[in-house]
């Protein structure tokens, strides 16, 4: 099987293995408990999504409706909150793991200053951080091409 039959494989039985975890958590601490908690986690999905979504949905919109899938590559850690917003906002323990698990790799490389990866091959350094050093394997340009 291909990777696109096993997502939609999984995608189709989310809702029953979501369900059995409901299911089991509640048989360990009680209905009334599982409830509150998938009550609060998607209160906590709302408010994340409220809080730090809203400027990253906008940026998602300016970016799709300009063409430019760039600026959507620079800011993994917005992206990575967003999703676990949403998955936080669905119902269900499984769902409620994987976010928690996006939000801690989130909150790891804010806290490192783990800025994300280039992916067009661009460094961005303070000025301190660099110096300019002279190509070696060009000719040195002439004074009338520098005025230019």
């Amino acid at each position: 099987m291909n990777v696109a039959k096993w997502l939609l494989l999984t995608l189709l039985m989310l809702p029953f293995l979501e369900l059995a975890a409901f299911v089991a958590v509640a048989a360990a601490i009680g209905l009334g408990w599982a409830l509150a908690l998938v009550l609060a986690s998607s209160l906590a999905g709302a408010l994340i999504l409220r809080h730090a979504g809203g400027s990253h949905i906008a940026r998602v919109r300016v970016a799709l409706n300009s063409g430019s899938l760039t600026a959507l590559q620079t800011d993994q850690r917005g992206g990575l909150i967003l999703i676990a917003g949403f998955l936080l906002l669905i119902p269900g323990f499984i769902t409620d793991a994987i976010a928690i698990c996006m939000l801690l790799v989130a909150l790891i490389r804010a806290t490192r200053g783990v800025p994300p990866a280039p992916s067009d091959g661009i460094v961005d350094l303070a000025p301190e951080q660099w110096h300019q050093v002279p190509d070696q394997t060009l000719p040195p340009r002439r004074e009338d091409e520098r005025g230019q």
